[in-house]
Order: structure tokens, then C-alpha cells, then sequence
């Protein structure tokens, strides 16, 4: 009896916990198990439901043809990639859905009909093994090239397994280096040793599902054994290592991911780890000529100078090392002109530039005092990307072209700086009766936001045309023109209207495009695309019965924010592998990575910002919603399909209507094959076409 007061204690701290946590339960928790029989016959349910109902669209069977089409076309573009002698390509088409990783000759790629040397059958290899492979790419080892690492993914997912391939024998390695499935890091030090971050048990990853420890793994060993090198935290976001092979010496270099936005770059001198004193926010871009290159994502004082935001800086290594700040500045930004990226060839800085969110290339030369410029006679008005580069074996490099109207086309730069036209896309439509307009709106804090309308010129400014409007607006990424053989033909052709907003949150304007709206400030983001959407319909372009949404993963918080908040403004919306429950998103595979940019939901003061738009938790049965088209992957490791499917379900328990379609392979870009491409495509576009027409 003595004991009695103790139990019935007991019993009261259980039935309050119990009462507490119904209080916060949530309903569809039982979703967020990926492969559990339940959830998956959900999903076999709501597939079957939203597949019947959409192939009943008499274009469906057009639209599939169509995308497949264009996807298998023997026409597109093998893009290259240099190292060594060769030139390597992935290649997919309707007879290698999973591809042939294979090389040729530079002379061989820049005639009229290449010939390929097939390295390695994906297909094949899938075939024999019994499983579905995705290529994810191979590390070669310098400076022959004849051993690479290849990464290969279980449906295509961001873990992979590693395996060592020996390119002359077009084999696998025997007993060679070999790492299950995981999210790794890998990086050749030497014929016989390797850099590998990956899961070697318990504690070694971070909260984030990423290499927490990096070890120095020699062949012949068992992994288990390998060195450990560094050790990061955590709560860190990653840590790997890597080399930078040079012709004057090999560099290499810790990265520790303290957030998704700032690290810690450590240069292993003589056997010691050096810090390098930059900002954690700014970004090493590489080794040029013995000279560190340094992106900065804010102003820096140093060396009683000051540095502009998103400037292009370069020191001396050697120099810096011993405690010079003398920085000279590559390029600097202005005020619609940003620094996109930098690329290397053996005596130039090949430098991409966003001005006014259309593209310019221009070549710097280091002349031992200063850089100096010239622009790339490159076409205008459009996206431009430098393919590839010889790196520091020649000044050859690859560059393509696009625009919303322009079919991608790839240019061969040589040594002595001659542009030739290589490849181009056919004209998958016909665009003689389109046209492109640049408009910008205030937002609702008055800053200006610009946006591209692709449309028919006879458009009647009616409020009548169906109108889709993208935007992905997070993490830097720019938001660019490019060419869409499927969206141009089964959407613009028959008279669709295609917006891209180039609102904040991407990189079209540099680092303070999307600092300014990160964690507490994100509403931006979501007012920023409603202003694009209030100013469509002002316009006349379209009205609320006409206009469609469509974003993918942090794309989809956007869209399912936006229509959460302003369901009145649109009749579609197309939410693909989206982040939704904002409350538990950084408990969900790679979700913790993300706290740098919408902040942590279990800080009270953070969630009360974040709460305010989680859609998931901003539902309401009092709204009514447009009927909205959730599309994920099962094999999605990046972000959880959970958030799709809970926001259908409860959705479903409000009666609310929706369209699911979860693909069971795909990864994050929710589709491997070229038929699995087209089918999704095929679904979409009949969906946008019910709804809006």
C-alpha cells in the first residue's frame, strides 16, 4: 500500500504526457513511413485515383507522345564533360533509358558523327544485378584518368554506392574501393588512397543524414580501419575532404558544413590543418594560377580595404597563407548586374554575369597586378552556361545557349578564342507567333520584382488566357530563361501562357536577392509571388479562373504557402516534391540542413514566424482550396514524400479536393527515365488543361 501514492503518480505523469502529445499528434503522422505497407497502399490508392481520372483527358495520349518525343529525340544535345584526352557523356534515349556513360576524342565529338566509346551499360548493369540504377556521376583519377569512382543510386535517390571502375578495362575493380549505400563523400588522394565521408555507424553522420567524420581510407584495408582526418559536429550540416590537382601541386582542403550557408575551410599544409581566415559565409571557389579565388556573400573588412557583396576576389595562396590580405578583385557586382559563377582554363577566368536576370560571359587574364576583361562574343538575352572546360590543359571550354524562344544551341570555344556553333535543338514548336515580355510589380514592401510572360502576340487582354506562373524563389538559385521542347509544345502552341517571377529568395540579383528574405522574413518570398499574380490579372493576362501555380521543392513550400494564404487567386496549382509541414521538416531526411534558410521550428521564437505560413498547419475547413496536384517520389531521400502525402490526406479529411501522384522511383527530380518523365509531363499538363482552359 506504502507504494500506492508512487504508482498512482506514475500514472498522472503518464496520462499527462499521453494528453500532451495527443494535444500535439498529428493525425497522418503514419505517412512519413516511406516503404510501410499502409502508406504505400495509400499512395497505390491515390496514384490509381488521380491516373483514371486524368488519362480521361482526350489529349493525355498526345501529350505522352509528345513529351516522349522530344525527350528520345536523336537531335538533342550529348552534352561533354572534359578530363584528360576525352570528352565523357551520360547518353539516355528510348533503346538506354538508364544510359551509356561513355567518351570520345575531342576531334571525334566536333564531327559531323561521333563515335563513342561505351564505358559502362546502365541498363545492362541494372539488368544483371536486378536493380534499378541511376548513374550519379564518377570521380577520375588524375592524370591518367584509367580508375575512377563511380556513384551509382537504388532509383535514384541522393544515397549511392561507390564502386571503383577501371576505364581502360571498362570494368569494375576486383576487391577495389568499394562503400555501401550512403550519403558520401569521396575524393582521390593517390592511386592507393581515398578521402571517404560516409556512414561508418553510429554517431558518424550529422543530424542532416550527412558525413559527419572523414577519414583517409588506404587500399587494402578493411573501411572500418581508415584514419580519421577531422570530425565535425553534429548539429553540422556535412564535412568532407578533397583535392585540387594543379600542374604546379595538389591542394587539399577540409570543408566543414557548420550551416547550409556557412563553413569552415581548412588547407592541410606539411601534415597540419590550417583554418583559413575568410568569412564562414563566403565560399572558396578554387585555385587559379597559385591564387585562391573567394566568392563573398557579404561586404568584408580586411586588410584595411573593404570587399562588395558578391564580389570575385583573388590572393596568393602562399601569400595568404603567410598573412597577406591584399585581395584584388576579379569582378564586383552592381545593382541589377550579379556574379554568377567562374570557371577555369588554363589562362583565363571564364566568368558568367546576370544582368538584369539575362546572361553575359566575359574572360579575365591575370597579367602578375591585375585582371583584365573581355566580354565573350556570346549570344544575348538569354541563359548562357559554361558547359565545360580543358581546365589548366588548354583554353578550350564548351558553352551553351537558351531562351524560352531559342532552341539550346552549344558552342566549342578554341585556344585562340574562335566561337563555333556545334549543336543546336531543333524547333520542337513553332515559335514565329510567340513572343517575350520582361515586366516588373512592386511588391508588397515596394521592392520591384521582375518577371518574364512567353505568350501568343495576338493574346487577348481579356482575363480568358490560361496562364501558368513558375517560381522557385530559395537557397541563391536563379530562375532563368531556358527552352522546354514539352512545355512549348503542348502548352504555348496551344495557346497557354508560361510566367517565370523572378522573385526573392534565388540569385538573380546576387547574395542580398535572397538574404533579405531569409528565416523570419521568408512572407517576402510568398508576397513577392502573389504581387506577380495580382499583377497578371490587372493586366488582364488572365483572371483567378485561368491562373495556375506550379513550384518543386522548396518551389513547392512556395506554392503551397501561396495557396494557403490566397486560395482566390488560382483554379491550379502544381506542387512538386514540396517541403509542407514546416514543423517537422528538419526531423525529416535532410530537412535540418535547411534551419539557415527558414529557421529552427523547435526554437519557439522561430517557430512563431514559421507557423504563421507551414501550409500544412495553415489548412483550413472553412477555405475553399483549388483543386491541387501533389507530385513526389518514393525514392525522394532529399525531401520526405511525408509532405505531400499528410497535406493530401488532410486535405482528404476536409473534404477538400486534390489530385496525388507519387512516382516509385525518381530521386528528388521524380523521374529516371524519359518514359517516366513523359507520363508525369502527360499527367500535369492534362491536369493544367481541365483546369484552366
Amino acid at each position: 500500500m506504502k507504494r500506492l501514492p508512487h504508482l498512482l503518480l506514475f500514472l498522472l505523469i503518464i496520462s499527462a504526457r499521453t494528453l500532451w502529445a495527443q494535444a500535439d499528434n498529428d493525425p497522418f503522422l503514419w505517412l512519413e513511413d516511406v516503404n510501410g505497407t499502409k502508406a504505400l497502399n495509400w499512395v497505390k490508392e491515390h496514384n490509381e485515383a488521380t491516373v483514371n481520372e486524368l488519362k480521361k483527358n482526350p489529349m493525355f495520349d498526345e501529350i505522352y507522345n509528345t513529351a516522349y518525343e522530344v525527350l528520345n529525340s536523336k537531335e538533342k544535345i550529348a552534352y561533354p564533360t572534359f578530363t584528360g584526352k576525352y570528352i565523357y557523356n551520360l547518353w539516355q534515349d528510348e533503346k538506354n533509358e538508364r544510359g551509356l556513360w561513355r567518351r570520345t576524342t575531342l576531334e571525334e565529338y566536333l564531327s559531323a558523327d561521333p563515335r563513342w566509346e561505351v564505358l559502362l551499360d546502365i541498363d545492362s548493369l541494372s539488368r544483371a544485378e536486378g536493380v534499378p540504377w541511376v548513374y550519379k556521376g564518377s570521380d577520375l583519377l588524375y592524370p591518367d584518368y584509367n580508375l575512377c569512382l563511380v556513384s551509382l543510386s537504388k532509383g535514384g535517390g541522393d544515397a549511392v554506392e561507390i564502386r571503383e571502375f577501371d576505364v581502360a578495362k571498362k570494368q569494375f575493380v576486383k576487391d577495389g574501393f568499394f562503400i555501401p549505400e550512403a550519403k558520401s563523400e569521396v575524393s582521390w588522394i593517390d592511386k592507393n588512397s581515398i578521402y571517404v565521408g560516409t556512414d561508418f555507424g553510429p554517431g558518424s553522420m550529422t543530424s542532416s543524414g550527412y558525413p559527419r567524420i572523414v577519414k583517409l581510407w588506404k587500399r587494402g584495408t578493411k573501411l572500418k580501419d581508415a584514419e580519421t582526418v577531422f570530425s565535425g559536429e553534429v548539429t553540422d550540416v556535412s564535412s568532407s575532404a578533397y583535392v585540387l590537382n594543379t600542374p604546379e601541386r595538389a591542394y587539399h582542403f577540409i570543408y566543414r558544413g557548420v550551416t547550409f550557408f556557412t563553413r569552415q575551410v581548412f588547407a592541410f599544409e606539411n601534415g597540419k590543418q590550417i583554418k583559413l581566415d575568410i568569412p564562414e559565409d563566403a565560399e572558396l571557389n578554387g585555385i587559379f594560377q597559385k591564387m585562391m579565388l573567394i566568392s563573398l556573400k557579404r561586404d568584408w573588412q580586411t586588410g584595411g580595404r573593404k570587399y562588395k557583396q558578391g564580389s570575385l576576389l583573388s590572393i596568393g595562396y602562399d601569400d595568404f597563407l603567410k598573412g597577406s590580405r591584399n585581395f584584388s578583385v576579379v569582378a564586383e557586382p552592381s545593382e541589377r548586374l550579379s556574379i554568377e559563377s567562374a570557371s577555369e582554363t588554363r589562362d583565363y577566368l571564364i566568368v558568367k554575369v546576370l544582368n538584369n536576370v539575362s546572361s553575359e560571359l566575359y574572360r579575365y587574364k591575370w597579367d602578375g597586378t591585375r585582371w583584365n576583361k573581355e566580354k565573350v562574343m556570346a549570344p544575348g538575352f538569354g541563359n548562357i552556361s559554361v558547359t565545360t572546360t580543358d581546365g589548366f590543359y588548354s583554353d578550350k571550354y564548351f558553352f551553351s545557349y537558351t531562351g524560352f524562344l531559342s532552341p539550346t544551341s552549344l558552342y566549342y570555344v578554341s585556344d585562340d578564342n574562335k566561337i563555333v556553333k556545334v549543336k543546336s535543338l531543333p524547333e520542337f514548336f513553332d515559335t514565329k507567333d510567340l513572343t517575350v515580355d520582361q515586366f516588373e510589380v512592386p511588391s508588397k514592401d515596394g521592392v520591384k520584382i521582375p518577371y518574364y510572360v512567353i505568350h501568343k502576340k495576338d493574346m487577348k487582354l481579356d482575363g480568358s488566357n490560361p496562364v501558368l506562373q513558375y517560381a522557385y524563389g530559395g537557397f541563391e538559385i536563379p530562375t532563368l530563361p531556358s527552352y522546354s521542347g514539352v512545355t512549348g509544345k503542348v502548352w504555348l502552341e496551344r495557346g497557354g501562357v508560361y510566367v517565370v517571377a523572378n522573385i526573392r529568395g534565388g540569385g538573380e540579383f546576387g547574395p542580398y536577392w535572397h538574404r533579405s528574405v531569409l528565416k523570419e522574413n521568408r512572407q517576402k518570398v510568398f508576397d513577392d509571388m502573389i504581387s506577380v499574380s495580382e499583377d497578371l490579372i490587372k493586366r488582364g493576362i488572365t483572371s483567378p479562373k485561368h491562373l495556375g501555380i506550379k513550384g518543386g521543392s522548396n518551389g513547392g513550400l512556395l506554392v503551397g504557402a501561396v495557396f494557403t494564404q490566397r486560395p482566390d487567386l488560382y483554379n491550379a496549382v502544381v506542387c512538386q516534391v514540396p517541403l509542407l509541414d514546416m514543423k517537422r521538416y528538419n526531423k525529416l531526411l535532410a530537412g535540418a540542413s535547411w534551419m539557415g534558410e527558414y529557421g529552427n521550428p523547435d526554437k519557439p521564437e522561430e517557430w512563431a514566424y514559421i507557423q504563421k505560413y507551414s501550409p500544412y498547419q495553415n489548412l483550413s475547413e472553412a477555405k475553399t482550396y483549388p483543386k491541387v496536384f501533389f507530385m513526389t517520389s518514393t525514392k525522394d531521400d532529399r525531401v520526405h514524400p511525408g509532405h505531400a502525402r499528410k497535406m493530401a490526406a488532410k486535405m482528404e479529411s476536409m473534404n477538400k479536393p486534390f489530385y496525388y501522384y507519387e512516382n516509385t522511383e525518381g530521386g528528388h527530380a521524380a523521374a529516371v527515365t524519359n518514359k517516366q518523365v513523359a507520363f508525369s509531363s502527360a499527367l500535369m499538363f492534362s491536369y493544367l488543361w481541365n483546369q484552366l482552359k
